[in-house]
C-alpha cells in the first residue's frame, strides 16, 4: 500500500542470510531487468552476487511497495555519477531514494522531493581504522578516532565514516566528492562543515545515526527542504 510522505522519510532495512535458498535467489532474480542481470552475472563471488541480487529486488520491493507498482515494473536510470534513478511507472511522483548494504544487512532510505543518503557497515568486519582515518577523514575527525582506542575508536570511526559516505551519496558524486573537505561533529545534534572547494549549505542537511542487529551501523543524509527536520519512520522489511 502506498505512504503519503508528507514531511516524513522512510528508512527501510532488512537482514540477509548468509547463505539463502536456491528458491529464494531465483525469486529475487526474478525482479530484475536485463541490466540488472547483467551486473549481478559480473561477481566473481557468489556471496557477492547473492548479496546484489537480493538488495536490488529488496530496492524494488520496497519502492514498489511506496508506491503500488509491481516490483519487476520498475525501470531505472544512471545518473551523471551513476546515482539510480526512475524512469516509467511511477517516476512522476517525486520519490528519491538510495540502497546500501553489506554482508548481512540491506538498508534503503525513501523520500519524496528531497536528496537522500543512505550508509551501512557491518562493525565486526577488519578494517584498517588509523590509516583509513589520517588519509580519509577531515583533520578534525581523524584527531578524534586517533584519540581514542578498542571498541570506542571502532565505534567513532564508523560512525564518521557511514556519516561521510551518506553525504556523498545524497549529492550524488559518490567518490567524486573528496572526503577530507568535509566534517562532521557528532553532538546532540550531527552538524556537518565544508572547506573548499567544496560549497554547500550545512543548515541544509540533517543526519542520522542508528544501530541495527547490534553491529550495523547506519547513517542517513536528508536535505531538508523548508529547512525544517524530516521526520525518519525506521521500519523492517518483511517477505512473504
Amino acid at each position: 500500500m502506498a505512504e503519503l510522505f508528507g514531511e516524513a522519510a522512510h528508512l527501510w532495512w532488512s537482514p540477509v542470510d548468509a547463505a539463502p535458498s536456491a528458491e529464494w535467489l531465483k525469486r529475487c532474480a526474478e525482479l530484475l531487468d536485463p541490466a540488472e542481470t547483467e551486473r549481478w552475472q559480473r561477481y566473481r563471488f557468489a556471496k557477492d552476487r547473492n548479496l546484489f541480487v537480493i538488495a536490488h529486488a529488496t530496492l524494488r520491493r520496497v519502492l514498489g511497495a511506496e508506491m503500488d507498482v509491481a516490483p519487476e515494473l520498475l525501470r531505472f536510470r544512471q545518473g551523471v555519477h551513476g546515482r539510480p534513478e526512475l524512469v516509467g511507472p511511477g517516476a512522476g511522483r517525486g520519490l528519491r531514494f538510495n540502497l546500501s548494504h553489506t554482508l548481512g544487512m540491506v538498508v534503503i532510505v525513501v523520500a519524496q522531493g528531497i536528496d537522500c543518503g543512505v550508509d551501512v557497515e557491518d562493525c565486526a568486519r577488519e578494517v584498517a581504522i588509523e590509516s583509513l582515518a589520517r588519509r580519509q577523514f577531515a583533520a578534525c575527525e581523524a584527531a578524534d578516532v586517533l584519540a581514542r582506542s578498542g571498541a570506542d575508536q571502532r565505534h567513532k570511526f564508523f560512525e564518521y565514516w557511514t556519516l561521510k559516505e551518506s553525504y556523498i551519496k545524497a549529492i550524488g558524486l559518490g567518490l567524486a566528492a573528496p572526503l577530507d573537505r568535509f566534517s562532521f561533529a557528532i553532538e546532540a545534534a550531527i552538524s556537518i562543515r565544508f572547506e573548499a572547494p567544496l560549497r554547500d549549505d550545512a543548515a541544509a542537511w540533517q543526519f542520522r545515526l542508528t544501530k541495527l542487529n547490534k553491529n550495523y551501523q547506519v547513517a542517513v543524509a536528508l536535505r531538508r527542504g523548508t529547512g525544517q527536520d524530516r521526520f525518519l519512520r525506521i521500519r523492517q522489511l518483511t517477505f512473504d
